[in-house]
């Protein structure tokens, strides 16, 4: 009798596969911790994702590991840890890994580890044989730049287990330091109950948003089912721009510059509308065309001038010059829009040429010309040697312009488009067959509507190894981003200089940085700013080996793999080599091409997989192997929970309370601290804080409805709590201190001493989680970690609350969830009819691990808690 294979598709979408019922198939594997942890500093995102998966079979199985990271992503880290030891992924050039990876096809074992999944995803899968009733962590990072279209940044993740997991994270930190403009969260995710999941909080230049659904509300999505989560979290946002001359960091001998200028003029602008109408445009593509367009046309500004040209085997033009787009000249090129149709073959030189000789014809001084062509296959007409097609245009154009290409569907040569685009200042775009194909071209079409500078140098004194400095254009909602290396880390400034031309008239940016600037980032992230000089380089240079041909073209290859293998990205010149601990087993990961599957033909032990099921038929199964001890789970340094935050600051004089409260003030210091709690506000990123003098004994969190309260006893006269105790109903009781913790439930006793392995409890609705210095504690809706911190010999517990009950009052402490106010004047605030003078202070966030540092408008305990300190102590713990 075959015995279940188990497929696991983490973040991308988890599926389990075997031969028995999908009942069953829960029972043989749980994946009971799953977080993926993103850090974004200055718009470099580093992405961790981690599984830990039991094997619950008597005998061993094979389980998939599958993950899907955004197409514009670099792998740089893969980790197995089986029996204790790690089994980590290698980077090596593609030559290097090619024997191992014949060497794998010849014994039948899997390779081509990546493909493209959909508009914005690759799947990155490996597996490994797990023991009789053992473990295995997955851990997977991977690193990206985030680029601003229309106005904002993007980070996405996709997370769809396919199965309820009892310790489920996403956590996702934000550091910029010129400010936060504004934050949004969407997605599926983000969809019915599971909105009650997500939290964020802001605090000048930090942002956190985190999702920590519980088991109940992971089938409650939008397109989730009872097998559990299916969805995108897409997190929007954008920065403040108070310096025109853009921001520049420095760090490690290396400096970004990211140059996005505000309040400039539009460029008026020329654009030419070449449309492929051959008969492959047949049905819905050419509607859609239609639809876009005509979009596009009443979206054009009176000073523009444009042209429309359609082509199969010959080229038909509205007008043979660009119009102004008055109303009148828009109603007859929609006219003319409405009756094109599909006919004929495709003539892409004579299409592109006659669209560069309307330029000619007539040249618009002070504007900014810009051709866009839009096709759906390859040149089949007129001259099809796609190599003379390119010479012909990139003679044609001369740098005058950019020219963009689209390409719509999969059939078209998008390798063709990619290199015709880059020869001219272009790039190449791939419209998805899709119902939603129309807005695409539209959605476009509005990045490059508005074009603000033309013709943009970047200078930079005492640097070298500039990545791109000089751009064609720069339109409204976008960002230039240079980096390079500081050639004397001796030097105590940079100087920057960049000159554009402004509707007509030249424009100088001109900045001095000092590299003395200590950017407050983890010491994890640190060297950011260097890996996101090599990561904007390999790219660049990825595009530059596109286009060269001889010695140079090798040169540059020979550069970019350099950077791949020192920084260990899995790039289109490398590969990298897993070698998993049964037998020597070798699987090979390549990044593939865009719009395709590796171009390694599909080896594989197992039989195929459906997409709609992801059930195997005839698994291939090992013999079992020994038991896995449990390894230690790896915290994320930053969580961005919602509530409150835990501050240790000197005590101030307590004052009293009248119409106008008036907070502490720093010269009121006494020998007695005082343990700092923050509050978000809504409508406000400014957050509120206030004092709690210890020590006390505090009423943290009640819910008398639920019968449940966590109290809090401070430590003396030092920071933090020594001390939490949870009560549920009449007999569950969880007491934590700073060296173990205790559950009793009235009958049993259940004891964890902090630094043991990661381990989990769950009973009559309480699911208790103990990792690396946390103890997560879910009872209903309610959801709390106590965080352990260690600071050299001081060793104290902050509380922190992660979910509360929606439309119930709790009290206590940490009972309040948000509050409203309104910054009058000065240091005046106006909370709840209360005039409040408050002081705007700078405090350290004990509910972090990592303890990071933000500012709050500090005022006195009453004006927010609506009583005295004493409504708020016990005397029994």
């Amino acid at each position: 009798m075959t015995r279940p294979a188990l497929r696991l598709i983490l973040l991308g979408f988890f599926l389990i596969s075997a031969s028995s019922a999908p009942v069953k198939k829960t029972q043989d594997v749980n994946i009971y911790s799953f977080y993926i942890n993103s850090t974004v500093t200055s718009r470099y995102a580093t992405t961790i994702i981690t599984s830990r998966v039991a094997n619950r079979l008597n005998e061993s199985q094979e389980i998939f590991f599958e993950v899907k990271i955004p197409k514009n992503a670099f792998i740089s880290k893969f980790r197995m840890t089986i029996d204790g030891k790690s089994y980590d992924g290698v980077v090596k050039e593609k030559a290097d890994a090619q024997q191992q990876y014949s060497q794998a096809v010849s014994q039948g074992q899997s390779a081509g580890l990546i493909k493209s999944v959909g508009r914005t995803l690759e799947e990155f899968k490996t597996s490994v044989n797990v023991a009789a009733l053992s473990k295995v962590t997955f851990e997977l990072t991977y690193e990206e730049l985030l680029t601003r279209r229309l106005g904002k940044y993007e980070l996405l993740i996709n997370a769809q287990p396919m199965q309820t997991v009892a310790d489920f994270k996403i956590d996702v930190h934000i550091h910029e330091k010129p400010g936060i403009s504004f934050l949004e969260v969407t997605g599926g995710l983000s969809t019915n109950d599971l909105a009650n999941a997500i939290k964020t909080t802001r605090a000048d230049s930090d942002a956190w948003v985190t999702f920590y659904p519980t088991r109940e509300q992971q089938t409650k999505c939008k397109d989730c089912d009872k097998n559990g989560l299916k969805g995108d979290l897409l997190i929007s946002y954008d920065v403040e721009r108070q310096n025109p001359n853009g921001e520049m960091k420095v760090s490690n001998g290396y400096f970004v510059h990211n140059f996005a200028p505000l309040d400039l003029q539009s460029i008026p602008k020329n654009v030419v509308f070449i449309i492929d109408r051959s008969g492959s445009m047949h049905g819905k593509k050419i509607k859609q065309t239609r639809l876009a367009l005509l979009k596009i046309l009443s979206d054009l500004s009176e000073d523009d001038h444009f042209g429309l040209i359609t082509f199969d085997s010959q080229v038909d033009l509205w007008k043979r010059e660009l119009l102004k787009a008055t109303k009148a000249n828009l109603d007859d090129a929609k006219s003319f829009v409405k009756k094109i149709t599909d006919r004929g073959s495709t003539d892409i030189n004579a299409a592109v040429l006659e669209g560069v000789n309307m330029f000619k014809r007539q040249p618009q001084a002070g504007s900014a010309s810009i051709l866009i062509l839009l096709t759906d296959g390859d040149p089949t007409s007129g001259e099809t040697n796609t190599e003379r097609i390119m010479s012909n245009v990139r003679k044609a154009i001369g740098s005058k312009f950019p020219l963009y290409c689209l390409g719509f569907g999969y059939d078209v040569n998008f390798d063709f488009l990619t290199k015709m685009s880059l020869e001219n200042n272009g790039v190449a775009r791939r419209i998805y067959e899709d119902s939603d194909a129309d807005l695409q071209l539209q959605g476009f079409y509005d990045e490059v509507a508005v074009p603000l500078l033309t013709d943009i140098q970047l200078n930079y004194i005492g640097v070298s190894n500039l990545t791109q400095n000089n751009f064609a254009l720069y339109f409204n909602g976008s960002e230039i981003v240079v980096s390079g290396q500081i050639t004397d880390n001796n030097v105590e400034s940079i100087s920057t200089e960049v000159i554009a031309i402004s509707k007509g008239s030249k424009v100088t940016y001109q900045n001095t940085v000092t590299t003395k600037d200590v950017i407050d980032v983890p010491s994890e992230h640190e060297d950011f700013v260097e890996r996101l000089w090599a990561y904007l380089t390999v790219k660049q240079l990825l595009d530059k080996h596109v286009l060269l041909e001889g010695p140079e073209k090798e040169a540059v290859k020979n550069e970019a793999l350099k950077l791949s293998l020192k920084y260990q990205f899995v790039t289109s010149l490398t590969s990298m080599v897993v070698t998993k601990p049964q037998e020597g087993d070798v699987e090979v990961a390549d990044k593939p091409k865009e719009g395709k599957e590796s171009h390694r033909p599909p080896v594989s032990r197992y039989p195929s997989f459906t997409p709609r099921t992801g059930y195997a038929s005839r698994p291939r199964v090992r013999g079992s192997r020994p038991s896995v001890r449990g390894s230690r789970l790896r915290v994320p340094d930053f969580y961005g929970r919602s509530g409150y935050y835990a501050f240790d600051t000197p005590n101030r004089a307590p004052t009293h309370v009248t119409r106008t409260l008036v907070a502490p003030t720093q010269s009121a210091v006494l020998a007695v601290r005082n343990n700092r709690f923050l509050l978000p506000a809504d409508g406000q990123t400014k957050p509120l804080c206030f004092d709690v003098p210890i020590p006390h004994k505090l009423k943290l969190l009640q819910d008398s409805a639920l019968g449940f309260s966590m109290n809090g006893k401070s430590r003396g006269s030092k920071t933090g709590f020594q001390q939490i105790i949870i009560h549920y109903k009449t007999n569950h009781h969880l007491t934590i201190n700073t060296s173990s913790i205790n559950y009793n439930d009235g009958q049993n006793n259940v004891q964890y001493l902090w630094g043991q392995e990661p381990s989990q409890h769950e009973q009559e609705g309480i699911i208790l989680i103990l990792r690396d210095n946390e103890m997560d504690v879910t009872i209903g809706s309610i959801r709390v970690v106590i965080v352990l911190h260690k600071k050299r010999k001081d060793v104290f517990l902050w509380p922190a609350v992660w979910q509360q009950p929606k439309n119930v009052t709790l009290s206590g402490i940490l009972g309040k969830d948000k509050i409203s106010y309104e910054e009058i004047q000065g240091s005046t605030l106006k909370i709840m009819d209360n005039d409040v003078k408050a002081s705007w202070d700078e405090m350290t966030d004990y509910r972090f691990p990592s303890a990071p540092v933000v500012r709050c408008w500090l005022v006195p305990f009453q004006a927010v808690m609506n009583g005295e300190i004493s409504d708020f102590t016990v005397t029994q713990m």
